[in-house]
């Protein structure tokens, strides 16, 4: 039986009040009283049952994402109460911590699970009289909250935020986007109890080279230097990742260790080339092209022979993507550049730990077959007076986002529903770009990519995955976890 709902925690999602964001992404039709209530009781019985890791070993509970993600999708509350039937049985219940945590020591149990209750307590009790963007400030980008002088161990935030491939982003976006406390409060409590690996991606220095805000902002965004040089590109980063022999591809042994592996050794040298890229005065154009980035990677980079490699870490850099916005508009411009600066690192850790894919650009978007991709099955017979025309496959698949969103919402997989979502959301605002529009970045063949990127991973995803909607089996195993190991050295 599901508890009661707590509407101050986790009222009616909402996107009402939230400051200014162009790329803030939508609820769809198909929201109803019915799947609402049912999307509260979820985030309310979730809260007070179970931990945020179901297992020892730090593994997330994704009761809150899978529910949102439904929700939003406008799916039935049948299958909202269906995932939490079956996500339920695999979560660990929550346990009251050894002591609760304050103001004063609220740093001095980062990094311990068992900790976790107590500072889920702590942050709602901050909401009682903060903003999510104090909050944000407060918690997660202030200098103080990353690093104190002479203290033993760092309470590094931002670092913890963009830990555990990106979930502490992920479940704080979801509370943002959606205005909610619960959520929010639950986001910032797990990055608290996450380990922080990423200390040479994220440094001090990020924090305290400027001696000013003024100042600080100037020159991180490449207001502090006159020069004319050309601003670097988001790609152009990629691409001299992609040349430098430094990164060649090495087989990792331990499956979940390779990310902090990678950060050891190769830190150093991701920092410098993420140092390289210029942020345009405009941040959110910056922040658009750590999406198309992203994308790129997971799309493009997955685009193997003879199946497509859905690679399961890959997938969570589109998927965490989507809330970027969403956490950005409430954020001083300083903090914007942190975050935009960890977040494209980190990403760059994960695509060099999983092998650094190379990226065929130019096959991708030759192909003609996944530009407007179909379900598979039984298909309507239009009426003769349907455009284009009774026999055109674009009468019977006028929108192919609209198959894949449906088939997803019923995935028995929740990962797949959000990536999809991303992919969908970042579609409607950049699924118009012309070819040629990257046609001054360094990588090659840039001037080919266009807005078809989005369908087109979204596609191989689907195909890959499975369309359990129209009666194919999920993919065994779900996801890929191959990597890319053709070619490999000693590096690591």
């Amino acid at each position: 039986m599901l508890s009661d709902i707590d509407d101050k925690f986790f009222p009616p999602p909402s996107h009402r009040g939230s400051p200014p964001n162009l790329l803030a992404p939508r609820t769809w039709p198909g929201v109803s009283p019915a799947s609402t209530a049912a999307l509260q009781a979820i985030l309310t019985d979730n809260h007070k049952k179970w931990h945020i890791f179901f297992n020892d070993r730090g593994f997330h509970n994704h009761t809150a994402h899978a529910a949102l993600t439904l929700w939003s999708l406008g799916a039935h509350e049948t299958i909202l109460q269906k995932s939490y039937q079956v996500n339920a049985q695999e979560q660990r219940p929550a346990f009251t911590s050894p002591n609760a945590v304050s103001k004063k020591d609220w740093k001095d149990y980062l990094g311990d699970e068992r900790y976790y209750q107590a500072y889920l307590e702590f942050f709602k009790g901050e909401l009682q009289t903060k903003s999510i963007s104090v909050m944000l400030e407060e918690y997660i980008f202030s200098t103080a909250a990353n690093f104190v002088p002479g203290a033993n161990k760092q309470p590094e935030m931002l670092n913890r935020f963009m830990e555990g491939l990106l979930h502490p982003l992920i479940h704080t976006g979801f509370g943002v986007e959606f205005a909610l406390p619960g959520t929010f409060a639950e986001g910032l409590a797990q990055a608290a109890v996450h380990g922080a690996s990423s200390t040479k991606v994220i440094p001090e220095t990020w924090f305290n080279q400027y001696e000013s805000l003024s100042s600080r902002f100037a020159n991180a965004v490449g207001f502090g230097d006159k020069s004319t040089k050309k601003p670097v590109h988001a790609f152009t980063v990629l691409a001299r990742i992609l040349a430098d022999p430094i990164f060649v591809p090495t087989k990792v042994a331990e499956m979940y260790g390779f990310y902090k592996t990678t950060v050891e050794l190769l830190g150093d040298s991701i920092k410098k080339y993420v140092d390289e890229w210029t942020l345009e005065g405009d941040l959110e154009k910056s922040l658009e092209q750590l999406i198309w980035v992203n994308t790129l990677i997971y799309g493009v980079g997955g685009s193997e022979e003879p199946t497509f490699n859905a690679d399961f870490f890959h997938m969570h850099l589109v998927t965490s993507s989507v809330f970027l916005s969403s956490i950005f508009s409430h954020l001083k411009p300083s903090s914007q550049v942190l975050l935009l600066r960890s977040y494209f690192a980190v990403s760059l850790g994960w695509y060099i730990g999983r092998g650094r894919p190379a990226l065929d650009i130019a096959g991708f978007f030759k192909n003609p077959d996944t530009v407007h991709p179909k379900a598979p099955g039984p298909e309507p017979t239009p009426h003769k007076d349907t455009y284009p025309s009774a026999t055109s496959p674009h009468a019977i698949t006028p929108d192919p986002w609209l198959a894949i969103l449906q088939s997803a919402a019923t995935y028995p997989d929740d990962h797949l529903p959000k990536l999809q979502r991303a992919l969908s959301e970042h579609a409607s605002h950049f699924g118009s770009v012309r070819a040629g529009t990257f046609a001054g970045t360094e990588l090659k063949d840039a001037e080919l990519i266009d807005g078809s990127l989005f369908i087109r991973t979204a596609g191989l995803t689907a195909n890959r995955m499975g369309w359990v909607r129209e009666g194919e089996a999920p993919l065994e195993g779900s996801w890929d976890r191959r990597g890319f190991f053709k070619v490999l050295s000693s590096k690591l």
